[in-house]
């Protein structure tokens, strides 16, 4: 939790006229810093990665919502991942954007044009957020373009379009893309339904990127043994067995 020593905070809007707004009224704040500005949700987690182990990392963020590249949403839920996240206040011109989902205790947002006394109250909540407060926040966001690595306390970035597949194992999916594996906890289902246009479920514990399945073949793995169907996967070795259940996707895809 914040306390009432000086707050490091960065700002993120795609529009240089906002940010300096939010700087000029934080010079008439006590107790705040600006410790950066980004001007994209890919620009303030490469910043917020760069500072995690430093004496001076963010305490909060003035996160836009409408941001090129990667918006706010997104990149808060990507921030979550950080062992130490920061507090985050959301800025937005458009007072239809679920405004009414972020009137919380746990995330305040600011309507722009943004006034000082609002500032200054979002300011006082923001110091008394908790991390696993955000989580409410992942129903209202939009099919992600990135998974969030969180790898020796910082946010890698892997874009959905690089995943060759996901696979279930205990309780981490194992993220393979052409050049590596990543560990991440999510569930499977959650992704197999986030992104269900782009992945197709092949066994229980795997759904493998339909832009990378390059089709199916029987194979065993020994002459003694029943042959089996599997997915061929470009860029990578290794094949995905399809369980009986998922069979059908071999006859639809092979008519």
């Amino acid at each position: 939790m914040l306390n009432q020593s000086k707050l490091n905070i960065v700002i993120a809007d795609d529009e240089a006229p906002a940010r300096n707004r939010l700087r000029d009224l934080l010079g008439d704040i006590d107790n705040t810093h600006v410790l950066a500005e980004a001007k994209n949700g890919r620009e303030l987690l490469e910043l917020i990665n760069r500072t995690q182990n430093e004496t001076t990392s963010a305490d909060i963020v003035l996160l836009d919502i409408r941001m090129p590249k990667m918006d706010g949403i997104e990149a808060a839920q990507h921030l979550q991942k950080l062992p130490k996240p920061p507090a985050i206040i959301f800025t937005t011109a458009y007072d239809n954007y679920a405004i009414q989902a972020f009137d919380m205790s746990a995330v305040d947002y600011l309507l722009k044009p943004i006034r000082l006394e609002r500032l200054q109250t979002a300011l006082q909540k923001a110091r008394a957020l908790i991390p696993s407060q955000l989580e409410a926040l992942t129903p209202l966001s939009p099919k992600r373009s990135h998974l969030s690595i969180n790898e020796r306390g910082r946010i890698l970035l892997v874009p959905i379009s690089d995943v060759i597949y996901l696979r279930a194992e205990l309780k981490y999916i194992t993220v393979r893309t052409a050049e590596r594996e990543y560990l991440i906890e999510e569930s499977l289902s959650h992704l197999e339904q986030e992104f269900s246009n782009l992945f197709t479920r092949l066994h229980r514990n795997c759904l493998a990127a339909n832009a990378y399945i390059l089709g199916y073949e029987k194979r065993s793995h020994d002459e003694h043994a029943e042959k089996q169907w599997v997915a061929l996967l470009k860029h990578v070795p290794e094949t995905i067995t399809v369980s009986r259940r998922q069979q059908h996707l071999i006859r639809q895809n092979t008519l």
